[in-house]
């Protein structure tokens, strides 16, 4: 996951930057150029490998800063389906309120270096999302 400059934006009610917002989003792919080609054609996404990670790529969308770009990533498992990263204050209270409310962890709070945190969870009706918390100091 990488940061994207609209986890900068302003939630009104909210004093985390972008709280609630999808900053993020992942496409799992069986073939990636494939994958590249509909989107860069569909969309006029630019869509280029990161350094020394092969199998995710970034989605440039083009946008401003309130849309958020995204990766293309080989995909792990046959049904696996679209992510959407949403910023929150802290994934630790959000991960327990997630559980508090019916849904799962999947993967438990991982760093991103010098980026932020995050953890990929389930709703009760079975749909995968991902939490973002944005931190220059996570290791």
């Amino acid at each position: 996951m990488a940061e994207n400059d609209s986890a900068k934006g302003n939630a009104s009610s909210n004093p985390t930057p972008g709280a609630g917002s999808i900053v993020w989003f992942e496409v799992p792919a069986n073939n990636l150029e494939r994958a590249r080609a509909f989107y860069s054609q569909l969309f006029g996404w630019k869509i280029n490998p990161f350094p020394g990670m092969p199998d995710y790529w970034h989605i440039d969308t083009g946008g401003g800063n309130d849309t958020p770009d995204g990766a293309l990533m080989a995909r792990k498992e046959p049904a696996q389906q679209i992510t959407n990263y949403i910023s929150v204050a802290s994934v630790n209270d959000t991960v327990t309120q997630i559980q508090l409310l019916g849904g799962t962890v999947c993967m438990g709070k991982t760093a991103v270096p010098q980026m932020g945190y995050f953890a990929i969870c389930r709703d009760p009706e079975g749909n995968t999302f991902a939490v973002w918390e944005r931190s220059e100091q996570a290791r």
